[in-house]
C-alpha cells in the first residue's frame, strides 16, 4: 500500500517512462470551504486515466471534461508554461462545480513531457519517497522547468517569487505490539488513513488468529525492529501487548528514537508501574516524559473499537501538532 502522494508520484513516473505525457494538478491556495488542502495533488493521462483528488470530484469533473474537448491542450499551448486555474470565482461557479460554500481552488497545472529531465527528477522523488526521506519538487513557475530540493518545510507548499517548492512526505507508519483485539481495529483506522502498519509479537502462537488485510506480522523481538525500522519522525511505536516482555523491551529501544508517537497501553496505575520500571532499561527521564501513557484521548471508551480510536485520534493530533482538544 502507498500513500496518496506516493501512488500519485509512482503514477506520473510510470507514464513518463512509458514516454507518455502527463498532467499533474497541485492546490496552490484554498479560500473558505476546501474538500482538499494545500499541497493536494491529482495526475491525469491524455487518455483520461486519473489518480489522486483536488475536490471531492467536481473539479475533476470539469477537468476531464475540458482535456475531452481539446479545450484544456489548447489552453496550455497558448502560454506552453505551468498555468494557474480558479475554480470557484463567482457564486455561479461555486454552484455548478458543487464546491462548499465561499469554497474556491487555486491550481497549477503542469503538462508534463517524457523528457530526460523529467524522468530523472520523478525517478529521484519517487526513490526518496521509498528511502522514508523527505525531499521537495521545485517548480520554475516561468518555464515549468522541474527539478528536486533535497529539504522540506512543514507547509506543505511554499511560492517564493517565480518558484513553488512543493514538499512531500514519505508514507508514516506504524508498529503495534501485541496480538489483540485493540490492535486488530487500530490496524483498521491506520490503514484508512494511509498508515503502512506491521504488527509484532514474539510470544507463542500469539499471530496464529491474528490477520487483517494489508498489515505485516512479525515475530521477531520487537526492540530489533525498533532500531532497524522506526527510527525517524515518520513513525509511530505504539505498545498493546500489557506484557512487560514485549511492551518494555519495545520501548527501551523506542524511546531514543525519533518516531513521532511512542505510546503504551494501560491505566493510570499500570502507566505509572511502567514509568518506575523504565529508569532499570537505562532510559532517562527525559526519554521517559517521550512516552504517552496512558494512550488516547478519553472519549468515554470501554470497548476494543472504542479505545482504537480514541489512540487514533490521539496520534493524529499529535502528527498535525495540535497539543490539546
Amino acid at each position: 500500500m502507498l500513500s496518496s502522494q506516493q501512488q500519485i508520484i509512482s503514477f506520473v513516473k510510470t507514464h513518463l517512462f512509458s514516454d507518455k505525457s502527463v498532467w499533474l494538478c497541485t492546490i496552490l491556495k484554498t479560500w473558505g470551504s476546501s474538500p482538499r488542502p494545500i499541497g493536494s495533488m491529482m495526475a491525469c493521462t491524455l487518455e483520461g486515466e486519473l489518480v489522486g483528488s483536488i475536490s471531492g470530484g467536481c473539479v475533476e469533473e470539469d477537468f476531464l471534461e475540458q482535456l475531452r474537448d481539446g479545450k484544456l491542450r489548447a489552453l496550455y499551448e497558448n502560454k506552453s508554461k505551468p498555468m494557474t486555474v480558479i475554480y470557484g470565482e463567482t457564486e455561479a461557479e461555486q454552484a455548478r462545480l458543487k464546491l462548499p460554500c465561499g469554497g474556491q481552488l487555486h491550481v497549477l497545472l503542469e503538462f508534463l513531457e517524457p523528457s530526460d529531465l523529467n524522468k530523472g527528477v520523478f525517478d529521484e522523488i519517487h526513490s526518496a519517497l521509498e528511502r522514508h526521506s523527505t525531499i521537495s519538487r521545485v517548480v520554475d513557475l516561468t518555464s515549468g522547468e522541474v527539478s528536486v530540493g533535497d529539504y522540506a518545510s512543514k507547509d506543505a507548499l511554499i511560492i517564493e517569487q517565480e518558484t513553488m517548492i512543493h514538499s512531500l512526505s514519505p508514507m508514516y507508519k506504524l508498529l503495534l505490539l501485541g496480538a489483540g483485539d485493540v490492535a486488530k481495529y487500530l490496524a483498521e483506522i491506520a490503514i484508512a488513513l494511509e498508515y503502512h502498519v506491521t504488527l509484532c509479537d514474539p510470544r507463542p502462537n500469539y499471530l496464529d488468529n491474528w490477520n487483517v488485510h494489508g498489515v505485516e506480522t512479525s515475530s521477531r523481538l520487537p526492540d530489533d525492529i525498533v532500531r532497524e525500522s522506526y527510527n525517524n519522525p515518520y513513525s509511530g511505536i505504539i505498545a498493546l501487548a500489557h506484557d512487560p516482555r514485549v511492551d518494555d523491551m519495545a520501548l527501551m529501544e523506542a524511546l531514543k528514537t525519533d518516531a513521532f508517537y511512542v505510546g503504551a497501553m494501560g491505566s493510570e496505575r499500570t502507566s505509572a508501574a511502567r514509568r518506575e520500571r523504565l529508569p532499570e532499561l537505562g532510559l532517562t527521564k527525559d526519554e521517559i516524559d517521550i512516552l504517552h501513557a496512558p494512550i488516547g484521548f478519553e472519549i468515554g471508551s470501554k470497548t476494543p473499537a472504542e479505545i482504537a480510536v480514541s489512540i487514533m485520534a490521539e496520534i493524529t493530533a499529535i502528527r498535525h501538532d495540535i497539543k490539546s482538544i
